[in-house]
């Protein structure tokens, strides 16, 4: 297993969207969304090449893959490094994804 690194701005994402989803849906949502976030991280860590290349390569970051979050419209995106998973974010589906990826987000 690969060991997920997240940083700093990828657990604020993970951080604010369980907020949001605490605020919009309750303490039951907020869960449900942590927990599938998890379990998806944790499967990235089982298999890193189960994500797709498909936005990395649309906004010219090569190495960016990305794995969803099973029933919530929202992505980990990560590169996959020696020895570990380097996550960079935790985006929704209809965020600004070229301009929040930008190279000065990614390695």
């Amino acid at each position: 297993m690969t060991k997920a690194w997240l940083r700093p701005l990828a657990e604020a994402d993970l951080i604010n969207k369980t907020a949001h989803y605490r605020s919009a849906g309750g303490n039951k949502l907020a869960e449900q969304f942590f927990d599938s976030a998890l379990a998806s991280l944790r499967s990235i860590e089982r298999m890193p090449g189960i994500g797709s290349p498909l936005v990395g390569e649309m906004c010219d970051i090569a190495g960016l893959r990305s794995c969803p979050v099973k029933g919530f419209p929202i992505h980990w995106y990560y590169f996959i490094a020696e020895n570990h998973l380097d996550v960079v974010r935790l985006l929704a589906d209809a965020q600004d994804l070229p301009t929040i990826l930008s190279p000065t987000d990614t390695p």
